[in-house]
């Protein structure tokens, strides 16, 4: 089966007929994990391109002095904040403020299930389609780099790994979808993880 923007869209209208969702996050691979009963609510966007050879996703490294997550692989995207007016408008603001992308460029095809972060947010992660050509201009003081990765990459389950880290004392598994040099895991491979599943469930 060809996989191509068009279909992943026609995937997420099939699934809005469909009112069930569920909650993801990192519970998943540890239950055990306190998660405080009022959440944060942030949404992130995941890029997709089409390219002449395939679908890549985009993604950002933060850079190694911010405060949370420094250095890791991330989706464009942050906190909900009071003036944002959806979930939407928060992942496009930030997208355009991280790495420049106008969301004129920006196609949204549909949302993930939502993201239960032990760090108490409420992550939306909503699927795009970004119309090239693309000119990024990212923010130097949250984004070391932005690359890109072939989507058929992700959807390939001998490419899922579970790892483990060791946080105060105890052991947490994640997930993690390394690539070349860079190391993808943690909060972004889980919805990885998400959208794989999403997608290879139309083929069954």
């Amino acid at each position: 089966m060809t996989i191509d923007l068009a279909w992943i869209g026609s995937r997420f209208i099939e699934r809005s007929v469909d009112t069930t969702t569920k909650d993801r996050g990192d519970r998943d691979l540890n239950p055990d994990i306190e998660i405080h009963s009022k959440l944060k609510p942030a949404a992130v966007l995941i890029p997709l391109i089409k390219r002449p050879d395939d679908i890549t996703v985009l993604f950002t490294k933060r850079t190694d002095t911010l405060s949370v997550h420094a250095g890791q692989i991330s989706f464009p995207g942050g906190r909900v904040e009071e003036f944002d007016q959806s979930y939407e408008d928060a992942a496009l603001r930030e997208t355009e403020e991280e790495v420049g992308l106008p969301r004129e460029q920006i196609e949204i095809l549909g949302h993930l299930d939502d993201y239960i972060a032990r760090t108490n947010f409420k992550i939306t992660p909503i699927v795009a389609a970004i119309r090239p050509p693309i000119e990024l201009k990212l923010d130097p003081k949250e984004v070391a780099e932005a690359f890109e990765v072939p989507l058929h990459f992700f959807l390939d389950p001998n490419n899922h790994q579970r790892h483990i880290r060791i946080e105060h004392g105890k052991e947490r598994h994640v997930y993690a979808m390394p690539y070349e040099d860079y190391y993808i895991w943690g909060i972004t491979a889980g919805m990885l993880f998400n959208l794989y599943e999403f997608l290879t469930d139309a083929d069954q």
